[in-house]
């Protein structure tokens, strides 16, 4: 079985792809240093594909605790890269943090991968790199506009320094830019259970549906979209999860065009905020408590792909419809509300 080090692996995507890669055959490990995540979710990915995941807990700004990963695996034929703060309005407030933790990470991996010689690198980007873009839906090439965000920025800056960094080494890389993952695994044994709280819509939904959150905010209903808020293209994390084995199946097999090969991740469908509430409250049968509120700085107005590229080269395939999003979700959410519950009786 082929080694692959997986950063961010106790992540909301990070913990999906684990899954993903065990269960197309490859042996997989895990670094995170749980500053915004619990090792939880490596209970989860045993019980759902009986293997144990190691986690190495380094800071990846820590250069000699990221090399001693690689000291210890010596034989990793790649490198799947989320370890990465995501919050576009926490970066507004807090731009250095930001560029401290998601470009210095970057860089000390880096290092590693071109001293041990690891062949193969995929980076989890982001629809932010687009700004505001002049056409929808996106495609890769695409004119990368400003960043409209300081997280947008360190997407932007990443996949210049993987771009320079590629043409330099013997490393191929993939940028995978992924639009707004969402849902949780079919068995509701993993989902997203974010830290304080949630910055995303869905997980701010569910948390509001079950009573954790009294009221959700709309950010916005004045925009110049077909009901007021902003358009986004949803996806299932089970999809992109899928996405990123293939990924490294397409580095591994030399299908790569490049050095570093870019690849939009989205449905290629533009769903507003107000539309991925109603597909919630349909599927649920819950009445979501919403009120709208004013705009909130970094965001821009709509973005979905056009992802014929990554359908095509990757072979990929998109499994979920919004209304699984929603499902899964909320059967997450509902597994959380049980084990909470239970905790209590006991």
């Amino acid at each position: 079985m082929k080694k692959v080090l997986v950063t961010g692996g106790c992540g909301f995507i990070g913990s999906h792809t684990i899954v993903d890669l065990i269960e197309n055959g490859f042996e997989v490990i895990s670094a995170d240093d749980n500053s915004r995540s619990s090792a939880y979710p490596l209970l989860g990915i045993e019980q759902i594909t009986g293997k144990k995941v190691k986690n190495y807990q380094v800071d990846l700004k820590n250069f000699d605790e990221t090399l001693a990963v690689f000291q210890e695996n010596p034989d990793i034929v790649g490198v799947i890269h989320f370890a990465a703060y995501k919050a576009v309005g926490e970066s507004v407030e807090k731009p250095l943090l930001y560029y401290e933790n998601n470009l210095f990470g970057l860089v000390n991996l880096l290092k590693c991968v071109q001293e041990f010689s690891v062949p193969h690198f995929v980076f989890s980007s982001s629809c932010t790199v687009y700004g505001n873009p002049d056409a929808l839906p996106v495609v890769e090439t695409s004119p990368i506009k400003k960043a409209e965000s300081p997280y947008g920025a360190t997407k932007q800056m990443g996949e210049e320094i993987i771009r320079n960094f590629s043409g330099s080494a013997q490393t191929s890389s993939i940028l995978l830019r992924y639009f707004n993952p969402v849902g949780a695994h079919p068995t509701a044994i993993i989902g997203e259970q974010p830290l304080g709280k949630p910055q995303n819509l869905v997980p701010a939904i569910t948390q509001t549906a079950i009573g954790k959150i009294p009221r959700l905010v709309v950010h916005g209903n004045d925009y110049p979209t077909r009901d007021g808020s902003c358009i986004r293209d949803y996806i299932h994390v089970c999809d992109i999860a899928s996405a990123h084995t293939l990924a490294l199946l397409y580095l591994i097999d030399q299908r790569n065009a490049s050095a570093c090969d870019v690849f939009n991740l989205g449905t290629g469908n533009g769903v507003s905020v107000l539309e991925a509430i109603h597909a919630f409250e349909k599927v649920s049968g819950v009445q979501l408590n919403y009120e709208i509120g004013p705009r909130r700085s970094g965001d821009v107005v709509a973005v979905y792909a056009n992802n014929e590229f990554a359908v095509k080269g990757l072979n990929w395939q998109i499994r979920y419809d919004l209304d699984d999003m929603m499902r899964t979700a909320w059967n997450w959410e509902l597994k959380i509300r049980k084990a909470e519950e239970a905790v209590k009786s006991n």
